[in-house]
């Protein structure tokens, strides 16, 4: 029997809470949300999320964070069923730029530890999703257990009268 992923896509219910991506088709935004599951939150009732109840909410912003990085732009480059697809080119976020002849630069801290956190941060949906989540990548200590046996401790002190008491 295959586990069933608890958050299925919800095409409207995902317009509702971003409507700026009304003009895309729900083939697109399944896609979309299918890239998201896949390698960036886990759709699953053992990410930590689940328990929270924000799980849906958080896959729906990671899938808006992929959503707007990939999806076709309109003349004005809000998201579009059709237009131009975006560029495969730039990556990362401005690093710096100018005006007059346009120029523009872009920073990737790809590599290293922050990797994740710098293609997310290059969305708004993605920075979202970055500080939301800051709380499930904290360590956790885990005290090592004492065990008990019978309820009786065992006396650190070797000598006479020293044992079990």
């Amino acid at each position: 029997m295959a586990n069933t992923p608890p958050v299925t896509f919800d095409f409207n219910f995902w317009i509702a809470l971003f409507p700026e991506f009304a003009a895309l088709n729900s083939t697109l935004g399944q896609a979309y949300f299918t890239r998201a599951t896949g390698s960036i939150i886990a759709n699953s009732v053992n990410n930590p999320i689940f328990g929270d109840g924000n799980l849906q909410y958080l896959i729906y912003l990671v899938t808006s964070h992929v959503a707007w990085l990939s999806c076709p732009k309109d003349a004005n480059g809000n998201p579009s069923a059709t237009g131009t697809p975006p560029s495969g080119s730039q990556v990362g976020r401005v690093a710096s730029g100018t005006e007059g002849s346009v120029t523009v630069s872009f920073e990737w801290a790809g590599g290293d530890k922050k990797s994740l956190e710098a293609y997310l941060i290059q969305t708004r949906y993605g920075a979202e999703y970055w500080a939301a989540t800051a709380q499930y990548r904290t360590a956790r200590y885990a005290a090592r257990p004492t065990i008990v046996v019978g309820g009786y401790f065992r006396n650190p002190i070797v000598g006479p009268g020293s044992g079990w008491w």
